[in-house]
């Protein structure tokens, strides 16, 4: 399959992307940046250097993603979703004299986004980080710890309110503090069946592995 590059789309050199997988108009994907196999990058859309993006991931319009992120296989990242790499980051030296450096240092943290998950539009995803499995982020979230694997996570901070399916169905919500134990739940969906002991989510129905 043909890989399909915008005329306007800016590629650096040393990027590598998949076999049919789309770059449309005024993306820029800054060099070393890996993309797999038909993946779909969204208009207006910055990539930094060094990031790992697997295969069939769809990343919207507006999306910013810094060094240092990795999102696995089959992610969903919502259209004005900006990711960050630097918990305290200042633009100069201590007297203002010098510019710091954009290159990577100890300051530099990462954040995975693991494969099926989904975040939302208009979402910041803080660093030193993960986003489970089929997790799913709540439009305009601000994500600032790991969200578990099927957890659904929203609000400012974001906090795990209930569980999804791998299909994106709601599974169960979560009172506040609440630990949950439920030995079956299937899906009203697809009919996937899950196990949930104290929040921790499993799959029941077995299922490819990713």
């Amino acid at each position: 399959m043909a890989i399909r590059i915008h005329p306007s789309a800016i590629v650096e050199d040393n990027v590598i992307i998949g076999e049919g997988s789309s770059i449309w108009d005024n993306v820029h994907i800054r060099h070393s940046t890996q993309i797999g196999e038909e993946c779909i990058v969204g208009e207006k859309t910055y990539i930094a250097y060094g990031v790992k993006i697997g295969n069939r991931v769809k990343i919207n319009a507006f999306v910013y993603i810094c060094n240092a992120v990795t999102i696995e296989d089959g992610v969903m990242i919502s259209a004005g979703t900006i990711f960050t790499n630097d918990r305290f980051p200042r633009a100069t030296t201590s007297d203002l004299k010098q510019l710091r450096p954009s290159d990577p240092d100890e300051h530099t943290l990462p954040t995975l986004v693991q494969a099926g998950a989904t975040i939302g539009a208009g979402c910041t995803i803080g660093n030193d980080l993960s986003i489970g499995r089929f997790a799913m982020i709540g439009m305009g979230s601000l994500v600032t710890k790991s969200i578990p694997d099927f957890h659904l996570a929203m609000g400012h901070p974001a906090r795990s309110v209930g569980c999804v399916c791998r299909c994106g169905q709601l599974l169960r919500r979560f009172a506040i503090d609440e630990n949950v134990y439920e030995p079956e739940i299937t899906c009203s969906a697809c009919g996937l069946k899950y196990a949930i002991a104290d929040r921790d989510v499993m799959e029941l129905t077995p299922t490819i592995s990713n």
